[in-house]
């Protein structure tokens, strides 16, 4: 191995375990315990060789963040791949969703709620955001013409009752009853968008 490898080895390798201490600290004392100056004395490193890597704060939380979305990404495909037809894919990504926000809070809050540079909806959106939403849509195709809204109502249902949820606003215990309704809602929504629906 060349020296410029094992430099980027140990870069890359550095890297890793910034994220996994800043996810780390995060879950123990939440994202406002996550300073670099915390990281460094976490992992015996520098402030500088932190900015080597990132930013900032932000650019920290954006990187758990997009570590995030690939889990989510992968956790809704492998729960969908399973799914006996069109509407069990559905429900399953809808529970995924949900199971992944309830296990995984902290790194769902600096996906959806922290501010971040993440950008959404737009043409520089990375591939990795992508991933989730691609995977929804997928689930949405078949009951709806417009599966790009159709997907970001699915989306912004799912997190509202992800956050409904952990404030403790609305029950945990009935959480399959509303994967249910949002599920019939959209399966029904393909006979309301029928072309010939007044014919």
């Amino acid at each position: 191995m060349s020296i410029t490898e094992r430099k980027e080895r140990q870069r890359a390798e550095r890297y890793e375990l910034l994220l996994a201490a800043a996810r780390d600290l995060a879950e123990a004392e939440g994202w406002d315990a996550v300073t670099t100056r915390r990281l460094a004395g976490l992992i015996d490193y520098s402030q500088p060789v932190i900015y080597s890597h990132f930013k900032g704060k932000a650019d920290i939380m954006a990187a758990v963040a997009t570590r995030g979305f690939e889990e989510l990404a992968a956790r809704l495909k492998m729960e969908t791949a399973s799914a006996h037809g069109a509407p069990d894919a559905l429900r399953n990504a809808c529970a995924a969703y949900l199971d992944f926000a309830r296990a995984r809070p902290v790194i769902y809050e600096a996906m959806f709620v922290l501010p971040t540079d993440l950008r959404f909806a737009e043409a520089e959106t990375r591939p990795e955001l992508r991933a989730g939403f691609e995977a929804l849509a997928k689930v949405v195709a078949p009951f709806c013409a417009d599966v790009e809204a159709a997907t970001e109502t699915l989306w912004a249902a799912l997190h509202g009752l992800t956050e409904l949820e952990r404030s403790g606003r609305i029950r945990s215990t009935a959480r399959d009853e509303r994967i249910e309704i949002v599920a019939r809602a959209l399966i029904g929504s393909q006979k309301n968008s029928s072309p010939d629906r007044g014919s």
